[in-house]
């Protein structure tokens, strides 16, 4: 699978897990929908990383690690309060934004090597 495969599906799974969690709360709270948002705007880079431009992977990774990183409040905090439909929630959100940016990471050293490759 190629990074932008593995992105709009990272985006599909922050927007789905995202509304999940939200829906599903007793009394939601709007920061439920940040995945969602954060979802939406991976899935609109989709076409731009398809097509290898630069500059929209580069935006693409910035949203991933961004949500990567946010993700690890609430995950201490469904831990230290023991919401297990949260915990899981947070880690499929969390290991597809790894997934993600491993990919991506791959496909700018794959691109790097073609670059060097072809100037030789």
């Amino acid at each position: 699978m190629n990074a932008a495969l593995i992105s709009l599906l990272n985006a599909v799974l922050l927007i789905a897990m995202g509304l999940w969690g939200y829906f599903s709360a007793e009394d939601p709270s709007p920061t439920a929908l940040i995945p969602v948002g954060f979802g939406v705007l991976i899935a609109a880079c989709f076409t731009g990383v398809r097509s290898q431009s630069k500059a929209v992977a580069h935006i693409a990774v910035l949203l991933t690690l961004v949500v990567l990183l946010a993700l690890c409040m609430p995950l201490m905090s469904a831990v230290k309060g023991g919401r297990g439909d949260a915990i899981g929630r947070i880690l499929v959100m969390q290991v597809s934004s790894l997934l993600a940016m491993v990919a991506f990471v791959r496909s700018f050293i794959d691109a790097r090597r073609r670059k060097t490759d072809a100037a030789e």
